[in-house]
């Protein structure tokens, strides 16, 4: 494991400490969560943008070509708002 010293400003350092004690979880745990989940987020934006460019518009037209023109279900209906 690596230690690393952060600043943070007087205000986030008391929200984070906060929500760290409502979780009942250390502070090194609330911030180590914190950053496996922007580290999350950031790889998955990454490999969707990636899959994104291997896409092709022809082959989902193509996919959707062959779903049946059919009325859904009434469990899987859209509830009129």
């Amino acid at each position: 494991m690596s230690a690393i010293s952060i600043r943070l400003p007087d205000s986030l350092h008391r929200l984070a400490k906060d929500i760290a004690r409502q979780d009942q979880v250390s502070m090194n745990q609330f911030i180590a969560s914190a950053v496996a989940e922007k580290v999350s987020a950031l790889a998955t934006e990454q490999y969707l943008n990636e899959r994104a460019a291997r896409g092709s518009a022809e082959k989902f037209r193509a996919a959707l070509a062959r779903v049946p023109d059919t009325e859904p279900e009434e469990f899987d209906r859209l509830k009129p708002t």
